[in-house]
């Protein structure tokens, strides 16, 4: 037995754990990665969000007396073509005289909606002074504005019930005469000079005395440069005729003046 107790009471045995250097406990500093993802979803949503709405165009209000051929969500506003909008309600104005239609715009279009824009509606017409429209058969009707940059901003506007013959971006010069009556003078009604068409008739109404009938032409250029304060205009008619002692005289103008 004490061979064996004196074994046992050798040389102690080392503790490899005691000659192992300290731990050192240090707090965990700054932001965990679990964190960022979250956080960097955040900023991308916001500057998608902020994008969104500064990249957004200006709303406007057209009224209309009906909304025929007009559909929110997929009727287009259109100039020269090109897509610039498009209609996202259509409602009953409060008097229930006409409709009122909402549509946004292209980012950008801010500097074109003035007091002097117009805005139509563009379908199939045919008219003495020609047919107009016909792309809408398949393609549906749309809005067309006539953007004008002078003038006052506005949003809401009233539409026109006609297509205006001449756009603002027509070259050309718009004169007013007065006539006792209309006679057989209409709107597209062409202006003639030397047997060559200048310009056309673009409206006309009563004056406020209804004393005289106030006609608007266009005259195109370069030829808008040949009036002056001498210049006279009369109404041709498209057929004239005159019965003298010499015989009967007949004085055409042309098909287009004979058809109106």
């Amino acid at each position: 037995m004490s061979e064996i107790e004196n074994a046992r009471s050798g040389p102690p045995v080392p503790d490899p754990l005691e000659d192992a250097p300290a731990a050192i406990v240090r707090g965990r500093s700054g932001v965990s990665l679990v964190w960022l993802i979250p956080i960097v979803a955040l900023l991308l949503g916001g500057w998608l969000a902020a994008k969104t709405v500064a990249e957004r165009g200006p709303t406007v209000t057209i009224e209309f007396r009906t909304a025929t051929g007009l559909v929110a969500g997929t009727t287009k506003v259109k100039f020269k073509d090109v897509d610039i909008g498009q209609v996202t309600a259509i409602d009953v104005s409060p008097d229930l005289k006409s409709v009122i239609v909402t549509a946004e715009l292209k980012h950008g279009s801010e500097e074109f909606l003035t007091e002097k824009t117009r805005f139509w509606v563009e379908r199939p017409r045919v008219t003495a002074s020609g047919v107009s429209g016909l792309e809408t058969l398949l393609s549906g009707s749309f809005i067309a504005i006539d953007p004008v940059r002078d003038g006052k901003d506005q949003r809401r506007f009233k539409g026109l019930e006609e297509p205006p013959l001449f756009t603002t971006a027509e070259p050309g010069t718009r004169f007013t005469l007065r006539s006792p009556t209309l006679a057989s003078l209409n709107i597209g009604a062409p202006v003639y000079y030397r047997q060559i068409q200048v310009g056309q008739v673009a409206g006309f109404s009563l004056d406020s005395d209804g004393e005289a009938v106030g006609i608007d032409v266009f005259i195109f250029a370069p030829h808008d440069r040949l009036v002056s304060t001498s210049t006279r205009f009369w109404n041709a008619s498209g057929v004239d005729f005159s019965l003298s002692a010499d015989g009967v005289k007949v004085d055409t103008e042309s098909l287009m003046s004979v058809l109106i």
